[in-house]
């Protein structure tokens, strides 16, 4: 094949490092995910469309270059390439070593690889044959991570989820500083809480896709409407031969829906899809980051799968940039935020309905339970209070009770209030893994 295909994608070849425009702003969060480059195990980057993932491999390739690494060694490939859509990955491979790299360790990234059927077989025999080749790759697809995919890598990869921007990443690309440290101490100054609060209402609004954050106005939607298009058509239609038409409208309504139980008889009424399709269009979704569920809370499993599940959406800019809203709902997108707070930390979350309704319940390592409930306003509805109480009162393992509110901040009648900004940027975050 034509080394040429390379060499677009390649610039350090020629220029011995990475330009800057490609190499991104640093995320610390993902420091393990960049370390892991040292390790022999195969690096797995999965997350939405657009999240950072080809950033993090450039940041990777600068690192390596800024190291002892010679530029031959690092070949990037994006497998989205139409040029080299007749190409196998053994014509990649075999070109690579024959006519740049034929003999030093090679880092070989791989953006995109579920564009190539039987990429884990591929990948797996290299590495049992002791290639002397790192391989990091990366795909807009969670079934990256499901068993059936990664039983051939068992034991030989790493794999780390990406998302886009965290609040505290958000801030930190507005060059707002927070130590977190005083904060927890309840040491911040009134100008720094306002800088917090009103970039909160930005963030809420906007979303954190990091190419979209420089964008203004309408540039901005116009951007977030394409990933959506993108992510509806490239990771959705075209993988799984789906009704276009069929695959838009569902997004569009779970998308002016989030947060809210879903009706699959109302699904099925409006768009008039089978209940099968529906379940399977749902689980397409998930698999492309798009939208996610949760369960009811029950210690029956029987109950938990009987009961409706509430659906979120990965971005909530990405979110207004598409639904159709009402009226100002700063609730649902405040619930939105907290759920994808919840997923980013790994937290195993579900609802719970009895007479009231409980945003999240977050089973703890300790089997002990967390009961959140999202307001962002000041004026609490006694409702809140009373669906927290009454679900401690019927789950005798419940540790926290907490409500998230707009400024709001205090404990009161076992139950804690907490500002949604202060909880956002205290509450710890784990290693991706």
């Amino acid at each position: 094949m034509e080394l040429g295909k390379f060499v677009e994608a390649n610039p350090w070849w020629q220029t011995g490092k990475v330009p800057q425009a490609l190499r991104g702003t640093d995320r610390p969060m993902y420091q393990l995910l960049l370390k892991s480059v040292s390790l022999k195990e195969v690096t797995i980057i999965t997350g939405v469309r657009r999240c950072g993932k080809s950033t993090l491999m450039y940041q990777i390739i600068d690192n390596l270059l800024r190291g002892e690494t010679a530029p031959e060694q690092i070949l990037l490939i994006n497998l989205e390439d139409t040029r080299l859509t007749n190409d196998s990955l053994d014509d990649i491979y075999e070109t690579y070593r024959s006519r740049i790299n034929p003999d030093k360790k090679a880092y070989v990234f791989l953006d995109e690889i579920h564009k190539r059927e039987g990429w884990e077989s591929w990948i797996r025999r290299h590495y049992d044959l002791g290639t002397n080749c790192k391989f990091i790759i990366s795909g807009s697809c969670s079934y990256l991570l499901k068993k059936e995919y990664s039983t051939l890598l068992t034991g030989r990869n790493l794999t780390f989820e990406v998302f886009p921007l965290s609040f505290d990443e958000y801030l930190a690309f507005k060059g707002i500083a927070v130590d977190v440290e005083l904060l927890k101490k309840g040491i911040i100054l009134d100008e720094q809480k306002h800088k917090i609060q009103k970039a909160l209402d930005e963030y809420m609004n906007e979303g954190g896709f990091p190419d979209a954050f420089i964008k203004e106005g309408d540039f901005k939607r116009l951007l977030l409407a394409q990933y959506f298009d993108d992510i509806i058509y490239k990771d959705i239609v075209d993988r799984h031969g789906l009704n276009s038409r069929k695959t838009r409208d569902l997004a569009l309504y779970l998308a002016s829906n989030v947060t809210a139980t879903i009706s699959l008889r109302n699904i099925r009424n409006t768009l008039g899809l089978s209940y099968e399709s529906i379940k399977d269009y749902l689980a397409y979704y998930t698999d492309a980051y798009l939208f996610f569920t949760t369960e009811h809370f029950s210690y029956s499993l029987k109950e938990q799968k009987t009961r409706p599940s509430k659906t979120y959406c990965i971005d909530n800019g990405l979110r207004n940039a598409i639904s159709f809203r009402f009226s100002k709902d700063d609730g649902r997108l405040a619930e939105n935020l907290a759920y994808l707070h919840l997923r980013q930390m790994k937290a195993d979350v579900y609802y719970w309905k009895g007479k009231g309704e409980v945003d999240y319940i977050i089973k703890n390592p300790d089997h002990t339970l967390t009961a959140i409930n999202v307001t962002y306003t000041d004026e609490i509805d006694e409702r809140e209070i009373k669906s927290l109480k009454e679900f401690k009162q019927t789950h005798k393992k419940t540790k926290e009770l907490i409500i998230l509110t707009k400024n709001t901040e205090k404990t009161q009648d076992e139950l804690k209030y907490t500002p949604l900004w202060n909880w956002l940027l205290q509450t710890t975050k784990p290693q991706p893994r």
